[in-house]
C-alpha cells in the first residue's frame, strides 16, 4: 500500500478537506499514474452530497483524470513510464459478459467499477477513490492514451464530458450537412457543439438564455435558437435531424421532439427528475427518443484521437485544490465557462 494525498468529503454536509488515502500495491497488470489534472463534474457534487443515494464516506471524487505513468506492473506491455495517459469514469468491469466483450464496459452486466465510490474488485470491500488526489493505480485495460500535443489540463474533461457527448453523436451517425441541435450550453453542451461541428454538422445551440449566444458562436455554433421567444418551437418545427439534450433540469421533452424532422432522433444525456413524454410526439412522426451514458474504453480512445485530429479541447478554468468547495457552489450557479479543472500540483 502507498499513502496518497487527496481531498475527500466525510459526510453529505461536510466540505471537502485534505485526507491521506491508501492506494493498493500495483499488481502485474496495473499502471501507477501521477495525476497532473482532474476535471470537476456535476456528478462529483451529486455524489459528495449523496444526492443520488448510496455514497460511501469518506468519498474522494474525480473521474476526469490525466497524468503521467509513474510505473507499470511486470506483465504490462502497452504502457511505459513517462507516457501521458488518462482515466475516465470506470476502472474495471467483469470482462466476460456480453457488454464487456462488445467493448461496452459501461454497461457491464455485473456492474462496472466506477473510478470512485465503487467496491474495488481488488480489495476486500475496499472503496475506489477518484482523481482528487496525487496518484492512482489502475488496471492497464482501463488506461487511455492521451495523443501527443494535447494540453493535459484542457484534455481532462474529455474523459467524461467529451465521451458523454461524442458517444451519441457517433453512435447515431451524425455526419457532414446534418442539422444538429444542442440543448443547453454547459460543461456537456459546449463539448457537444464542438464535437458536432468537427463532424461537419450544421450546429444550432438551443437555449433559454440569450446571454449564451455570443459564447455559442465563439464555440462554433452556426445558429442560436432562443426558446423564450414567442412561437420558438412552432417556428422551428421539424427543423433538425438530430438533437442532443444535455439539460438535467426538468423541461418539456415534447416541445423539443416537435423540432425533429420525420424519423429524427433526440438523445438524452441529462437526467431530470421528471419530464413526461406524450406518445404522439414520437409516434406521429416516427421519431426516436434515446438515452446515452458514457462510452466504452475503445470508443473513449476513438474520441480522444478524434479530438486530437480536429483540435477539440474543453474550455476550462484551472483552480487549486483548496478552491474545490467554492467551485462546487459556483457550478450550481452555472458560474463556470465551462469546466473546472484542478491543478494537482497544488495538492502535492
Amino acid at each position: 500500500m502507498s499513502t496518497t494525498k487527496a481531498y475527500a468529503a466525510q459526510s453529505a454536509t461536510a466540505p471537502l478537506a485534505p485526507l491521506s488515502i491508501e492506494r493498493r500495491v500495483a499488481g502485474p497488470h496495473d499502471v501507477v499514474i501521477d495525476i497532473a489534472f482532474c476535471g470537476v463534474c456535476h456528478s462529483d457534487v451529486h455524489s459528495a452530497r449523496n444526492e443520488w443515494g448510496g455514497t460511501r464516506y469518506p468519498i474522494v471524487p474525480g473521474h476526469e483524470i490525466v497524468g503521467t505513468v509513474a510505473s507499470v506492473g511486470s506483465d504490462v506491455t502497452r504502457w511505459k513510464v513517462g507516457q501521458h495517459v488518462g482515466v475516465g469514469c470506470m476502472v474495471n468491469s467483469c470482462g466476460t459478459c456480453a457488454s464487456c466483450k462488445e467493448h461496452e464496459e459501461q454497461f457491464c452486466e455485473t456492474g462496472m467499477t466506477g473510478t470512485y465510490n465503487s467496491i474495488d474488485k481488488y480489495g476486500d470491500g475496499t472503496v475506489t477513490s477518484g482523481g482528487y488526489s496525487t496518484g492512482i493505480v489502475v488496471n492497464e485495460d482501463f488506461v487511455l492514451r492521451i495523443p501527443e500535443g494535447m494540453p493535459l489540463d484542457r484534455t481532462a474533461p474529455l474523459l467524461c464530458a467529451g465521451i458523454t457527448t461524442y458517444s451519441p453523436l457517433h453512435r447515431y451517425g451524425v455526419k457532414a450537412g446534418d442539422k444538429v441541435g444542442i440543448v443547453g450550453l454547459g460543461g456537456l453542451g459546449h463539448m457537444g457543439v464542438k464535437i458536432a461541428k468537427a463532424m461537419g454538422a450544421h450546429v444550432t445551440m438551443i437555449s433559454h438564455s440569450a446571454s449564451k449566444q455570443a459564447d455559442a458562436e465563439r464555440l462554433g455554433a452556426d445558429d442560436f435558437l432562443l426558446t423564450k421567444e414567442a412561437d420558438a418551437f412552432k417556428n422551428n418545427a421539424k427543423r433538425f435531424d438530430f438533437i442532443l439534450d444535455t439539460v438535467s433540469a426538468p423541461h418539456d421533452y415534447n416541445a423539443y421532439l416537435g423540432m425533429l424532422r420525420r424519423g429524427g432522433t433526440m438523445v438524452l444525456v441529462g437526467m431530470p427528475d421528471a419530464s413526461p413524454i406524450h406518445a404522439g410526439s414520437l409516434v406521429l412522426q416516427r421519431r426516436q427518443l434515446a438515452g446515452s451514458l458514457i462510452g466504452g474504453i475503445k470508443e473513449t480512445q476513438e474520441m480522444l484521437d478524434f479530438c486530437a485530429k480536429h483540435k477539440v479541447l474543453s474550455d476550462i478554468e484551472l483552480i487549486p485544490m483548496d478552491q474545490i468547495n467554492t467551485a462546487y457552489e459556483r457550478m450550481l450557479k452555472s458560474d463556470v465557462r465551462y469546466r473546472f479543472v484542478i491543478d494537482m500540483k497544488s495538492l502535492g
